[in-house]
């Protein structure tokens, strides 16, 4: 059967770096087996969910190079999730339950006092058809609970290896809300079925939620996808990653002046053996991808590390990739020679402004930028008149190293760091040069 997986985000708010290490890997897992990826977004939230949210998320994507091959809503599968509702009722896996949540949570806070397990105590199961009546006359609607099987389900992690857990340590999950709203433990699993996945990718804290969708797939009838559970990313000080910082969403990272493929390239390899290289697209991650190359401890994302990789991504990008992004008139010239001080590409506009715009020059040597001037040769100056010209400029005054090249980048450029000047004279030109040397504002 080819592989099939699939990313399933909540459209209530923006993709994160967590959501995005996700789609990743199940998007690299699917290619490199020649399979298909599925976008479905899970918006049974009404309150929540929102239209902006889901355009978002498939411009996230889109921008991370991670295009779907089939996308669904789970708004669309109201039907499908009827279905299995019926055939669960049916089969008595699926019961009523009267329990308002504060009965539910003062049952818990006993539960805990006396050390047990805060487990649903299936008191539901225990009432009769009268007893029922009485409740609903009362005005209560039920939610309705999945009877989980006696005994230990099992599976083989992709990640994790062998995996067990005893289903009598979990409550018996609600599938469907008071107000008929089926929830994530039943809308997942029936379309994991409907859809054929062959692999679901998550993150490790559905470990317990596995564990009941196997009871349930089997419930239905249906074999259950492989599993593999990814470790949760943390921040680079070992603490929870917080979804509410902004600039963790793709779309803060974006307007950052992130690269996309510094994202993906980070992301692929944090958490696993691989060291994190500067690839500036998404084949050499596919053909590496392996889950024995994931471990289990949790992964740190550190923004730092992002920034730096960026950098390294943006030195070696071709004027082709960056043109429609540059200051209008900027050429392959000018970005052959600032790309390499460049942390984003919209750092090149600083550049663009030290080149083109007028500045203040910093004259830190007269005698230097006084010969400097004196000796700029005529004509437009070439990357070839470097040497010659600071060579007659260090025999004039003796300066060199540090003190011959400083106050000439100073005096050019108005700045202590920079792009090379040989590379960077040829866009000031003759006449802004010289006047620059001279110290006056050009």
């Amino acid at each position: 059967m080819s592989v099939r997986t699939r990313f399933a985000p909540s459209p209530t708010g923006l993709l994160h770096v967590g959501n995005a290490k996700l789609a990743l890997v199940n998007w690299l897992f699917a290619r490199q087996q020649g399979g298909r990826f599925l976008l479905r977004l899970d918006d049974t939230d009404t309150e929540r969910s929102t239209p902006e949210f889901a355009a978002a998320i498939e411009r996230d994507l889109d921008w991370l190079g991670l295009r779907w091959d089939e996308r669904i809503r789970q708004s669309d599968r109201h039907h499908l999730y009827a279905a299995a509702v019926a055939r669960l009722q049916a089969d008595g896996r699926l019961y009523p339950c009267y329990e308002t949540p504060e009965e539910l949570e003062r049952r818990r806070r006993l539960q805990r006092a006396r050390g047990a397990p805060p487990v649903y105590d299936r008191a539901a199961l225990k009432l009769d058809a009268g007893q029922r009546a009485a409740l609903e006359a009362e005005g209560r609607v039920p939610h309705w609970r999945f009877r989980l099987s006696d005994g230990r389900i099992g599976w083989t992690d992709l990640v994790r290896g062998p995996v067990e857990i005893d289903l009598g340590s979990l409550s018996d999950p609600v599938l469907l809300r008071a107000d008929g709203r089926p929830l994530f433990t039943l809308t997942a699993v029936v379309d994991d079925i409907e859809t054929g996945m062959t692999h679901v990718v998550r993150g490790e804290d559905h470990v317990a939620n596995t564990a009941a969708h196997v009871d349930i797939f089997a419930a239905l009838g249906a074999v259950p996808p492989d599993f593999a559970h990814l470790a949760l990313l943390v921040g680079a000080d070992g603490a929870p990653l917080s979804k509410r910082l902004g600039g963790l969403s793709l779309a803060g990272l974006r307007e950052e002046g992130i690269e996309p493929a510094a994202v993906t390239a980070l992301l692929a390899r944090l958490g696993s053996a691989d060291p994190v290289e500067p690839v500036a697209d998404l084949a050499p991650l596919v053909a590496g991808f392996a889950f024995d190359r994931l471990g289990r401890a949790p992964a740190r994302f550190d923004p730092a590390e992002l920034r730096a990789l960026n950098a390294q991504i943006v030195h070696e990008l071709p004027f082709d990739a960056v043109a429609d992004r540059l200051p209008a008139g900027a050429d392959a010239a000018f970005w052959e020679a600032v790309r390499g001080n460049l942390e984003r590409v919209a750092d090149a506009a600083d550049w663009w402004a030290v080149i083109h715009q007028p500045l203040d020059p910093v004259i830190e040597d007269a005698a230097v930028t006084a010969a400097a001037a004196a000796l700029l040769p005529q004509g437009e100056p070439a990357e070839a008149d470097w040497g010659p010209w600071t060579k007659a400029v260090a025999a004039q005054t003796g300066a060199k190293g540090r003190t011959l090249f400083m106050p000439l980048r100073l005096a050019l450029t108005g700045r202590p760091h920079g792009p090379e000047l040989k590379k960077v004279l040829p866009l000031i030109g003759r006449e802004r040069a010289l006047a620059r040397l001279q110290g006056r504002r050009a």
